[in-house]
């Protein structure tokens, strides 16, 4: 990893709605959308993804994202110093194109809601990367998750209030999973701070 010697590389975990992306975006060079790794809605009808209680996809469940291409996408830009990701349209449930994501001499900062699915992956491959949960209020998290998905018309509003149910109700469970697949929980004040004081963070 040539390439990457010196980089910090950190990953941001958290239910949807707490501030991942944004904090990502503020401080990340470069920031990487680990949700660009969903995998496309064209491939339930090959192999069938889990579905909710109610009968919909359930795209808050591991299995419809693509833990190996996000993996293999990391280690290419740590190896190569630049890596291409696809761009994931959540309205339509599939690619629109791609992009090409280059190390910028800031921290990494990868994020996504299946983030804890590659730590441990990553520091077997014993890349130095380290995995922050971001600690927001359930409700803060709900409400801003909500705004967000009707606003960019994600899904349709009935499809998003179910779903926002059932996340909040399984925030808790959100939590100890990425605990206890590593992460070091921070509440968003601190972790702001944190990444500020980072080299070349932006």
């Amino acid at each position: 990893m040539s390439e990457s010697s010196g980089v910090q590389f950190i990953i941001l975990g958290g239910p949807s709605g707490s501030g991942k992306s944004y904090l990502a975006e503020r401080f990340g060079a470069p920031h990487i959308q680990l949700d660009n790794y969903y995998r496309e809605i064209a491939e339930d009808a090959h192999r069938p993804f889990p579905r909710t209680p109610y009968g919909e996809i359930d795209w808050d469940h591991h299995e419809t994202w693509n833990d190996s291409a996000a993996l293999d996408s990391m280690m290419e830009l740590l190896e190569n110093g630049r890596t291409t990701v696809p761009a994931y349209d959540i309205s339509t449930s599939s690619y629109v194109g791609s992009e090409v994501v280059e190390l910028a001499g800031g921290p990494i900062i990868a994020e996504g809601i299946f983030a804890d699915r590659i730590l441990q992956p990553l520091r077997q491959l014993e890349v130095p990367v380290q995995g922050i949960y971001v600690r927001e209020p359930s409700s803060t998290t709900a409400l801003r998750r909500f705004a967000r998905d009707v606003s960019e018309s994600r899904k349709p509003v009935p499809f998003l209030v179910k779903r926002g149910l059932s996340l909040w109700r399984a925030e808790a469970s959100v939590r100890n999973r990425y605990l206890g697949a590593g992460f070091q929980e921070m509440n968003k004040p601190d972790l702001k701070s944190y990444l500020s004081s980072l080299p070349n963070s932006r």
